[in-house]
C-alpha cells in the first residue's frame, strides 16, 4: 500500500454512504485521542471565495451558483451536476486534484498512534491509495434516506439520486477491511469502536 512518507503514521480510511454516520464515528475515535481529517471539510475549503476552484466554478456556471452572501450555493450546484454527468465530471476535474493535495498536507501534519482519513468517496476517487486499511461505516438504505431527507432538507427522489450516485453498498462492504454497523444500540457501536481502536493501536505498534 502507498505511504505518504517513509515514516508515515498508520492511516485508516473511513468511508460509507451518505448519512451513514462517518462523522459520528470519527468523533468517537477522536475522544480516544485519534486525529482525523474529513475530506468533506476540505472540499468546502477549496471552494471558498478567493480559492481558484471557486473562481473556476463561478466562471462556468455564473451567479446561479452564488448565494446572497457571495458564497458558493452548494445546493444549486448539486442540482446542476446531478442532472448533467458531463458537468459533474468537469467539477470533479477541478476539485479532486486540489482536495487530494490539501488532504496529503493535513495527513502529514497529524500525530499517531494512527490517524483517520474520512471520505464518502474513498474508493471512487482513488483516495484508498493513501490509507493502510479501510473501515466502512454501514447503515441500511432506508436509514440513509430518512437521515438525508431530515438532515439536508431534500426530498426522497433527490436523496435516492445521491445514494445511487455513490458506490453500491454491497461493493463498498466487499472492499472493506473492517466494518461498523452504525445503527441500533449506541453502547454496542461504542464497544465496536473500542475493539477497533485497540486493534489499530496494536497494528500501528507492530508496524513501527
Amino acid at each position: 500500500m502507498f505511504h505518504l512518507t517513509e515514516k508515515s503514521v498508520l492511516t485508516i480510511g473511513v468511508t460509507g454512504g451518505i448519512a451513514s454516520g462517518k462523522t459520528t464515528v470519527a468523533e468517537s475515535f477522536a475522544r480516544r485521542g485519534i486525529a482525523w481529517v474529513d475530506v468533506d471539510h476540505i472540499a468546502r475549503e477549496i471552494v471558498a471565495p478567493g480559492e481558484p476552484a471557486f473562481e473556476a466554478i463561478r466562471a462556468r456556471f455564473g451567479e446561479a451558483v452564488i448565494d446572497d452572501h457571495q458564497q458558493l450555493d452548494r445546493r444549486a450546484l448539486r442540482t446542476i451536476i446531478f442532472n448533467d454527468p458531463a458537468q459533474r465530471q468537469w467539477l470533479e476535474s477541478v476539485t479532486h486534484p486540489r482536495i487530494r493535495e490539501r488532504l496529503i498536507e493535513r495527513l502529514e501534519a497529524m500525530p499517531g498512534p494512527y490517524r483517520l482519513l474520512v471520505s464518502p468517496l474513498l474508493f471512487e476517487t482513488g483516495q484508498h491509495a493513501l490509507v493502510d486499511r479501510t473501515l466502512v461505516v454501514d447503515v441500511p438504505e432506508t436509514v440513509q434516506l430518512e437521515r438525508t431527507t431530515r438532515r439536508d432538507g431534500v426530498d426522497e427522489p433527490q436523496a435516492r439520486a445521491i445514494i445511487h450516485a455513490q458506490m453500491p453498498r454491497s461493493e463498498r462492504l466487499a472492499r472493506a477491511d473492517d466494518m461498523i454497523e452504525n445503527h441500533g444500540d449506541r453502547a454496542d457501536i461504542e464497544a465496536r469502536i473500542d475493539t477497533l481502536d485497540r486493534f489499530y493501536r496494536q497494528l500501528a505498534h507492530d508496524l513501527a
